[in-house]
């Protein structure tokens, strides 16, 4: 069975889908069957990846949680032969409001992702900015969280925030789900804050932060709007290196962790 990841931070503006794209396009390149799925209405993993939304013609995710076309139907090829994107659209946002009377509503993502789960060797999932039941189905259908934080002043309530809703999540829809970790993205080093907020997070989350962090870099911000993981876009770049090192650690972790 795959290892399912949700990729989660209720605030937005950290990292959040760059993390997404270019962890999962790095495991791929690591010859692990990869799919990442666009749970964000806003849609920028899908164009991130170099898919133009106007041209899927409703063939979405939507499709999959509120019509219950099947995920095989809907999964896309990426320029990465092992990296597969299951794609999302504007229509998402009414995704939330639809689902709200549905029977088993919590659960639509996981019975989506379930007959064709065999297929990958990991599947992450790309969530909206916000704690709602868009994102409520990705934490129950996987198996652990992974936390991009931003160092700024808020940054540390935001994760005991988001830590409150996996424990809840776990509670009553999916006992199973773990904290993968906390990654640092958009790091500056030079300013005093960065230092003091890692610091506070390591601390507060001592077994649950990685190494591994992501610096700011221009090369990493330009990718998207190339529609490149920044692996195909600059594998040479401070962005490339640290995902691939990020990656790296990750597939260690996991090589360790009894499933």
């Amino acid at each position: 069975m795959p290892r399912i990841i949700a990729i989660a931070n209720q605030k937005g503006g950290v990292g959040k889908t760059t993390t997404a794209i270019n962890i999962s396009a790095s495991v791929a390149a690591a010859e692990r069957r990869a799919l990442v799925v666009d749970m964000d209405p806003q849609a920028n993993l899908t164009s991130g990846l170099g898919i133009d939304t106007d041209r899927l013609d409703g063939q979405t995710i939507y499709r999959g949680i509120i019509d219950g076309v099947s995920a095989e139907g809907l999964i896309l090829d990426t320029e990465l032969e092992k990296l597969k994107v299951l794609p999302s659209e504007r229509s998402l946002t009414g995704a939330e409001l639809e689902l709200v009377d549905q029977p088993r509503r919590e659960y639509r993502l996981r019975e989506l992702l379930a007959p064709i789960a065999a297929s990958f060797d990991f599947i992450f999932i790309d969530c909206p900015p916000s704690l709602g039941l868009l994102t409520v189905n990705a934490l129950v259908a996987a198996d652990a969280v992974l936390v991009p934080l931003q160092c700024e002043f808020f940054a540390l309530a935001g994760v005991s925030e988001l830590m409150t809703t996996v424990s809840r999540v776990r509670a009553s829809f999916n006992p199973q789900l773990t904290v993968l970790g906390i990654v640092f993205t958009m790091v500056d080093g030079r300013t005093n804050l960065t230092a003091q907020v890692m610091e506070d997070v390591r601390a507060a989350f001592p077994q649950a932060v990685f190494d591994s962090v992501v610096p700011r870099n221009v090369r990493l911000a330009e990718a998207p709007s190339f529609g490149k993981p920044i692996l195909l876009y600059d594998i040479r770049s401070k962005g490339a290196e640290a995902y691939l090192d990020l990656t790296k650690e990750l597939l260690r972790h996991e090589e360790k962790s009894p499933r």
